[in-house]
């Protein structure tokens, strides 16, 4: 399928060939993650899942989580609360490591929302996500993150918070709520029907995965060429991969990989990348 027939296709899933049924058997290469796992995958139908480990286990979100921040901000374009224009203040303690696109920034600065967004997503750039929960507020995104369906889901910190961290305020999530969401996204904007937000929402947020520039997680295991709008998280310990997957030609599938107590940060994501791998094999094999 066509790029721009991902972001912006308006025609009903179609379902995957019946080879696609059977469950993909990932034990072998989860046994080589340093760590626990938790794997969801499914495609677009409403078939079980082909894989779902510790499907419903809590991990901490890290950086994934940041999905949820940009729902927040596409709902409140909905609702008129904000808009593409809306300028966003640095305030004390927005600021921290981890911000390639606010390098620069000062207290008081404003940034148009677009900018934090994609800093955010595409970057992963915490002061961005920093400026973003205190713009909209711990509440607010909790909202939306439960109005999601995404009840496992939390938001307590912010991002490099030291004093938090140590008082174990995390931010938590599970595979299955991050896949839940990205494939309402998904099927919103191809099938053109609302879901977790508007159909123009959903093609925008995916436009801006799309973009995501950490390739060395759930990208790295497909084929160069293969449209991927994902979203990566890291902390010590533990990486984390969600993605919408659209092999050539074929309907997208959703693949959820989160790790945490990792001994090896660099085999965790090769983990994944096999991980990812395998699930692009059997599926593109059975089409």
């Amino acid at each position: 399928m066509r790029r721009s027939l991902f972001i912006g296709g308006t025609l009903a899933a179609i379902a995957m060939p019946r080879a696609a049924d059977a469950a993909i058997p990932l034990a072998d290469l989860i046994a080589t993650i340093p760590g626990t796992t938790s794997v969801y995958v499914r495609t677009m139908d409403e078939r079980a899942p082909l894989a779902s480990v510790r499907v419903n286990e809590p991990f901490s979100a890290a950086s994934t989580i940041k999905l949820a921040i940009m729902l927040t901000a596409y709902k409140a374009y909905e609702s008129g609360t904000a808009t593409p224009h809306t300028l966003v203040k640095v305030n004390p303690g927005d600021l921290v490591g981890g911000s390639p696109s606010l390098g620069y920034a000062r207290i008081g600065q404003r940034y148009p929302l677009p900018f934090l967004i994609k800093a955010m997503i595409q970057q992963s750039d915490n002061g961005a996500s920093n400026m973003l929960i205190s713009h909209f507020g711990f509440a607010k995104i909790n909202e939306t993150i439960q109005a999601a369906g995404m009840t496992r889901t939390k938001l307590a910190r912010h991002f490099l918070d030291y004093l938090a961290i140590v008082k174990h305020n995390e931010n938590i999530t599970t595979a299955h709520d991050l896949g839940e969401l990205v494939h309402a996204l998904e099927r919103g904007a191809r099938e053109g029907i609302d879901t977790v937000a508007s159909v123009a929402s959903c093609r925008s947020m995916i436009a801006v995965m799309l973009g995501q520039e950490d390739r060395t997680k759930i990208p790295r295991g497909l084929p160069s060429g293969i449209a991927i709008a994902n979203k990566t998280g890291e902390i010590d310990g533990v990486r984390n991969d969600v993605a919408i997957v659209d092999p050539a030609g074929e309907i997208p599938y959703i693949l959820v990989v989160l790790t945490k107590g990792l001994r090896n940060e660099g085999a965790g994501n090769a983990g994944i990348a096999a991980i990812s791998r395998r699930v692009y094999t059997r599926l593109h094999a059975a089409s």
